[in-house]
């Protein structure tokens, strides 16, 4: 599949023009990566690429080796430049770490949050319920990213938050496919979380966020698994 086959109207971004031109281009093709607008497997042509960004080929070039070096990106002899398609471990791998980041930040939320934080906490789950309600899955996704953000900003932690940040956009990619199938009752175990973190109970607060993590890991699984067989 080529870009111009699979991305959709209107989810090219605008490259702002402060900064250098690379990095520019380097993050709007992250971008069009972790939100899915360029799918696993997808065929990435320099100069379609190029064209749909208004930049020369070489920003687009160097763009292009840098997503590969950090593995989004996968460089193929005589082929070219296809968008990496995760394996089951990798989403594993990957989900684990999350799991240990952020119950260790819902339970530093507990013992510290105060009444500002978890009303901010309160508003970005109502944002996220309409959002489910309108069926819009893109405000949904970030939203969720925003929502486990604020969590992590209320832990008070900035290591762990800057820990956390090095995998939200790996946790955002791995997300986007499922947010549908995961719905109302993501938002529903927020809700338990807020409340947890609203008692200042760490360990129940843990345990939410463990668990909202597996089920998380295990609808994804679920759905790889039944799109693998739809092809054989």
């Amino acid at each position: 599949m080529t870009l111009s086959a699979g991305l959709p109207q209107g989810t090219v971004p605008k490259l702002e023009r402060p900064g250098p031109l690379r990095e520019r281009v380097y993050e709007a093709l992250l971008e069009l990566i972790t939100t899915r607008a360029l799918r696993p497997g997808q065929h990435l042509v320099e100069s379609e690429l190029a064209g749909h960004l208004g930049v020369s080929r070489q920003p687009v070039r160097e763009a292009l080796q840098r997503l590969n070096t950090e593995g989004w990106v996968d460089l193929r002899p005589a082929q070219g430049a296809f968008v990496h398609e995760p394996t089951e471990s990798e989403a594993d791998h990957l989900l684990s770490v999350r799991t240990l980041l952020e119950a260790e930040a819902a339970r530093l939320a507990a013992a510290n949050s105060g009444p500002a934080g978890i009303a901010a906490l309160e508003e970005l789950c109502a944002q996220g319920e309409q959002a489910v309600a309108d069926d819009d899955a893109d405000l949904a996704v970030a939203t969720n990213a925003r929502f486990h953000a604020k969590v992590m900003e209320l832990a008070g932690n900035p290591v762990l938050a800057e820990l956390a940040g090095q995998v939200e956009r790996r946790v955002r990619w791995y997300y986007t496919p499922v947010a549908r199938q995961r719905g109302r009752q993501s938002w529903i175990e927020h809700r338990e979380l807020i409340a947890a973190i609203l008692a200042r109970d760490e360990q129940r607060a843990t345990e939410v966020v463990r668990a909202h993590t597996e089920h998380t890991r295990t609808t994804y699984h679920q759905r790889e698994q039944g799109e693998r067989a739809l092809w054989t």
